[in-house]
């Protein structure tokens, strides 16, 4: 397993500097430029790419960028702050958006997790097509719309939660963008649960377990859910990812200083740091995630952890 993960993180860096390489030739090719101010003359826009660097070959500039990288300096803004280095502008956002997001994925992934439960236990019975019907709500309904609901219904209504995002009551503001964001997890969740312990429970090492005496919580925690949480986990993993980094619709709806509206504001204005900063955090963010997804694979299931050692 030690090898295993060795191995894992090496492609994984290996990985992020592909991504890189990638985003830098991309914002290369893209029509426009940092410095689009028509105020601006030929030798003023001159003057500033060789202040920054950007009248250099692509490949130089990239292998000074990965230079910066590798000592955490992400560069600095060219237009949405200009010469404010992206780490200041990151860490005042970034915060906020992982914490709704991470709310979200608990609240979602254990509501969710519950009711496709229920609904597996209780199959072919009006609990079940309860539960069936709110996962299909919740798959079909886009999380602005549930957020639009909430922000009526529990801000201004009944006046429970604040309507816009304030700092200052962080938590509470973060009640209704994390219910809202949740939503579509937990349907997927409760979908996925559902139809994995119907197919564990109709399997024959069940049959076996059920036969030298097992029943109850023991027969469907330690076995059933134990054996669909599997599936369960690489559903839920790229989901992370979305909710933690934010969504750009809800932010807006409750105006979330998050990074979901700090990425849409630099590809509007091309500012290329920002861009690349962005999409290289979840990038990053993403592959760690799959790789603790990886070790929760044989955490769970033994099975899987000998067969690695096995390669």
């Amino acid at each position: 397993m030690k090898k295993y993960t060795i191995k894992r993180l090496i492609t994984s860096l290996f990985t992020l500097l592909v991504i890189v390489l990638i985003l830098f030739v991309l914002m290369k090719l893209m029509p426009g430029s940092p410095f689009n101010d028509e105020k601006l003359s030929e030798d003023m826009r001159a003057a500033l790419y060789a202040k920054y660097g950007l009248d250099q070959p692509v490949i130089v500039q990239f292998f000074r960028y990965v230079g910066n990288l590798l000592r955490g300096d992400l560069g600095v803004s060219y237009n949405i702050s200009k010469n404010t280095p992206i780490s200041q502008l990151v860490q005042t956002r970034l915060p906020i958006s992982l914490g709704i997001g991470f709310a979200a994925v608990v609240f979602g992934a254990l509501v969710g997790l519950i009711l496709g439960l229920i609904a597996a236990l209780k199959h072919d019975t009006f609990i079940d097509t309860i539960c069936t019907i709110i996962s299909v709500i919740g798959v079909s309904v886009p999380s602005y719309v549930f957020a639009l609901f909430l922000s009526y219904e529990f801000g201004f209504q009944l006046g429970w939660f604040p309507i816009l995002f304030n700092a200052r009551k962080a938590f509470t503001s973060s009640v209704l963008p994390s219910i809202s964001l949740s939503m579509f997890t937990m349907a997927s969740i409760a979908r996925f649960t559902r139809s994995e312990m119907m197919e564990v429970m109709g399997s024959d090492y069940m049959l076996l377990a059920e036969s030298k005496g097992l029943s109850g919580r023991a027969l469907i925690f330690r076995h059933a859910l134990r054996n669909a949480l599997i599936p369960i986990i690489t559903v839920l993993a790229p989901l992370i990812v979305d909710l933690m980094t934010g969504s750009l619709v809800v932010e807006k709806i409750f105006a979330i200083p998050g990074v979901g509206s700090l990425l849409v504001n630099a590809i509007q204005s091309n500012d290329y740091n920002v861009v690349i900063a962005m999409s290289f955090i979840y990038s990053a963010m993403y592959i760690l995630i799959m790789l603790a997804v990886d070790i929760l694979y044989g955490v769970i299931d033994p099975r899987i952890r000998l067969a690695k050692k096995g390669d």
